[in-house]
């Protein structure tokens, strides 16, 4: 390891599993110590738990990320234990995958709430210790979706287009206040939530075949693909990149 990250204090949203769980490592093994917020609480300590096994600092917070307080009374744990967080991996999310005219008013806000507003929640409670030390680095994770639509997929590629305009436009307000904020956007992840979204978007008639995927993007990404973009965003040889979408996706998005 080349500690990237030597004397960062990160915070990964949605740090329990798949990607998030992934950039928790590789950010702990470059040398950051490592707050993880999470609602599952088992998978979460887990993973603190092996980590600090290995001598590294990592500590686990539970939380509703769509709910203020549990987002406010998490981040404070979190410095407590670790100190004022000046990289923030905004990583959780989920997705919805219905007809458009079957999806219901509640699969809106429930995925607004945890795609959208927790990134909006966590950034406003870790953004005031940013500034305080001069500066810090924020990455989102938006998607694929959030520029190439997929039927059976509209209120989750809405979601992706609001976080790719968070980016943009956090990174606009605090550029000069020593603030670097950029997404990574995955395409077709060998994940839980990837597989999920592979067997329910076949099961409704979307050919998301191993043979589309390969003509698409080669192979599907690794939670580690991921997690290595978003190191390279966290990090200082990122300094001069500044509210841009890094499309982490094997071509998919240049075709």
């Amino acid at each position: 390891m080349t500690d990237r990250l030597a004397g960062k204090v990160a915070l990964v949203s949605g740090g329990a599993g798949g990607c998030g769980a992934a950039a928790v490592r590789l950010f702990a093994r470059e040398g950051a110590s490592v707050g993880i917020i999470d609602l599952d609480a088992n998978r979460g300590e887990a993973l603190a738990a092996e980590l600090t096994a290995e001598g590294l600092r990592v500590v686990f917070a539970k939380a509703n990320v769509a709910v203020a307080a549990d987002v406010a009374a998490a981040v404070a744990q979190i410095s407590a234990a670790l100190g004022p967080i000046n990289v923030l991996f905004n990583h959780a999310g989920t997705i919805v995958i219905k007809p458009f005219l079957e999806t219901e008013e509640k699969d809106w806000d429930f995925l607004f709430d945890v795609n959208v507003k927790s990134m909006y929640l966590v950034t406003r409670a870790v953004l005031p210790q940013m500034l305080a030390a001069g500066g810090g680095s924020i990455v989102c994770t938006s998607s694929i979706s959030a520029v190439y639509a997929t039927p059976m997929e509209v209120l989750y590629d809405a979601t992706k287009g609001a976080c790719h305009m968070f980016a943009r436009a956090i990174a606009v307000e605090f550029r000069d206040r020593g603030i670097r904020c950029n997404a990574v956007c995955p395409g077709f992840i060998q994940t839980p939530h990837g597989e999920r979204e592979l067997r329910d978007l076949n099961a409704l008639g979307v050919d998301v075949s191993p043979e589309a995927i390969r003509a698409a993007q080669g192979r599907l990404g690794t939670p580690e693909d991921i997690a290595r973009a978003a190191l390279y965003l966290a990090s200082d040889d990122a300094e001069f990149v500044n509210g841009t979408q890094l499309f982490v996706d094997n071509g998919f998005s240049a075709v």
